[in-house]
């Protein structure tokens, strides 16, 4: 079920559908969100560390990021937010999927942690005229359905001088191999049909995008998998799964 999704939202309903039939499962760390959990680490690493740049930040402080207002769109059951609060940030989350948002919010009040977590799509707190410090938009990206549309309702949430933050997965053969063949039919990491090859972007492709809205990568990283250990790291390999960080100029 989704609600408050207004009729000109990017938001692709049969992604939200499919990934609400899932969501009971987000905290559990062997279902089919097992990949997030293991990929967790190296997301909220990368977040961290580019936010105290940005804003310039204590990094030896146990919560370096206190104070800073962060929304994290498609938040899922909270796997992001979570850790970002526990760093200090004041963290608002809005998923598509009131499935989502009701693990999220259970999982939150189990943790005894201070989210605040809404049924909604950008386009909603855009209209009412919400900022915030930094805006996350992480592996949401090649779900929408409209890149152009979601991406600029974004930037309009990142209050000057901010900083907003996306992952995603490029549309390379590589990506094809080790995202789609590799991860959904030979490995079974992610179900049958979790990604569309053809919704992948490019690092340029969503350069293009972000250039007119005023924003640019600061910074850009891959995220490499590696089989045996099944722990992900940064890396230059830009080709399958990576993140950037951007800024306003």
């Amino acid at each position: 079920m989704t609600k408050h999704i207004p009729s000109h939202s990017s938001i692709d309903v049969s992604e939200v559908q499919r990934f609400s039939k899932i969501s009971p499962q987000w905290w559990d760390e062997k279902g089919p969100f097992k990949p997030l959990h293991h990929l967790n680490p190296t997301r909220i690493q990368y977040i961290r560390d580019c936010l105290i740049a940005h804003f310039h930040r204590d990094p030896t402080k146990s919560k370096p990021l206190e104070g800073l207002s962060l929304l994290d769109i498609g938040c899922g059951g909270g796997l992001v937010a979570e850790p970002l609060t526990r760093l200090g940030a004041t963290v608002t989350g809005i998923d598509a999927s009131n499935e989502a948002i009701d693990a999220a919010t259970a999982h939150a009040s189990l943790m005894d942690l201070p989210i605040t977590y809404t049924c909604a799509s950008p386009e909603t707190l855009a209209a009412q005229g919400r900022v915030f410090d930094a805006v996350l938009a992480l592996e949401i990206v090649e779900h929408v359905a409209h890149v152009p549309e979601f991406l600029a309702t974004c930037t309009t949430l990142v209050a000057p001088p901010g900083a907003f933050i996306l992952s995603t997965l490029n549309r390379t053969w590589k990506s094809y191999v080790f995202a789609i063949v590799g991860a959904e039919y030979i490995m079974r990491l992610l179900p049958k049909g979790t990604h569309d090859w053809h919704k992948f972007l490019s690092p340029a492709e969503l350069a293009t995008y972000l250039r007119p809205l005023g924003f640019s990568f600061a910074n850009l990283r891959g995220l490499s998998y590696g089989p045996l250990t099944g722990q992900w790291r940064l890396s230059q390999d830009l080709d399958v799964n990576y993140l950037g960080y951007t800024k306003r100029g």
